[in-house]
């Protein structure tokens, strides 16, 4: 199981993961603890300030079970080369990540490897969550074909989060990744939760035969890329 993004959602996801036996993690996140991450963040503490996010939870996830293996990467993934090579060999990635090109990034890299991959995101008093798994339903680019621009989209560091939140939707991100290895994922299913109102909502979804990652024509593409034609001359 790899998490990428070590913050609110990612601490409590791999710290869930942990605690019901999973005995392999990968943690990958590039940032340092910082003061303000302290509320919501429950792999890290005080102490931890200016450490490396990934290096501490790890740190935490070994005291916890010592027989787990947790391999931290200290990196901000960037491209589709580096998060395939990062990503390959865990059996389902969680997007715990706080921005919206890191999401479309996870989704894109995921759905054209065939890697399950457990979509969350928490701002200000609402969270949402889905599982995609590619060929079986839909990815994010089949409910939004393009990012959002950064003004649209937010972020934690923006617009704030409340604490118990961000522990709520990474637990149930922890959850749902456990249901894919046990063969019961939950797909087109998009589940959002009210923190003002604690009102659990569940959205139907339909993978988009216009989807530019999941949809006939990208796999035309994906096709057409891995055996190109040879020209006669």
């Amino acid at each position: 199981m790899a998490v990428v993004g070590i913050g609110g959602l990612g601490a409590a996801a791999a710290l869930e993961l942990a605690e019901r036996g999973i005995d392999r993690l990968g943690l990958v996140d590039a940032d340092r603890v910082e003061i303000s991450n302290l509320h919501r963040q429950i792999l890290h503490e005080t102490a931890d300030v200016g450490r490396p996010k990934a290096e501490v939870a790890a740190e935490k996830l070994r005291r916890l079970r010592p027989s787990i293996a947790v391999e931290p990467s200290i990196e901000r993934l960037t491209s589709p080369g580096a998060a395939a090579r990062r990503l390959a060999g865990y059996d389902v990635v969680i997007d715990a990540t706080d921005n919206a090109a890191a999401k479309f990034l996870l989704n894109d890299v995921c759905v054209d490897r065939g890697q399950p991959l457990v979509h969350a995101g928490a701002i200000g008093f609402h969270g949402q969550l889905f599982t995609i798994v590619p060929g079986r339903g839909a990815c994010l680019r089949c409910l939004f074909p393009e990012p959002p621009s950064e003004e649209e989209a937010g972020s934690c560091r923006d617009a704030g989060i409340l604490g118990p939140l961000a522990a709520l939707i990474g637990v149930l991100q922890a959850r749902a990744a456990l249901r894919v290895l046990a063969g019961t994922a939950d797909v087109d299913r998009l589940l959002t939760f009210d923190a003002r109102t604690l009102e659990l909502r569940e959205v139907s979804l339909r993978r988009s035969a216009r989807c530019p990652a999941c949809g006939p024509r990208a796999a035309a593409r994906g096709a057409a890329a891995a055996h190109p034609q040879s020209k006669e001359t």
